[in-house]
């Protein structure tokens, strides 16, 4: 059974930091590309980073380019997203996925996310 569990989100101030884990089980982790989204309530999910099985490829979001930082230990059967100069706009649920190779596209369930609230 794949199981994808979120942590290290919290309360930040704008400006902030904050660096959310993904820890997979359940799947061979380095076969699948992974990828963040975040949803706010009234909200359609939105796509934020996505990175190749083997980290050779990374995309970002306009919205959260040259701020966030995605990567991954596939040793480790860990996802990560680094997230700097954070603004009031990034307070969301943050969700990891496995996803197709275009990095987009959501294989399977998300896990249950880890809430991320930046105070302006």
């Amino acid at each position: 059974q794949v199981r994808l569990v979120e942590s290290g989100g919290g309360l930040v101030q704008a400006g902030g930091s904050l660096r959310l884990s993904c820890a997979a089980s359940g799947l061979r982790f380095g076969a699948y590309a992974m990828a963040w989204f975040r949803q706010t309530p009234g909200k359609e999910r939105e796509w934020v980073a996505g990175i190749s099985r083997l980290s050779l490829e990374s995309q970002y979001a306009d919205s959260v380019k040259g701020r966030f930082t995605i990567s991954r230990d596939n040793a480790k059967n860990i996802l990560y997203l680094q997230m700097d100069n954070l603004d009031a706009a990034d307070s969301a649920v943050y969700y990891c996925a496995a996803v197709k190779p275009d990095l987009h596209t959501v294989l399977g369930s998300p896990g249950q996310g880890t809430q991320v609230t930046v105070s302006s």
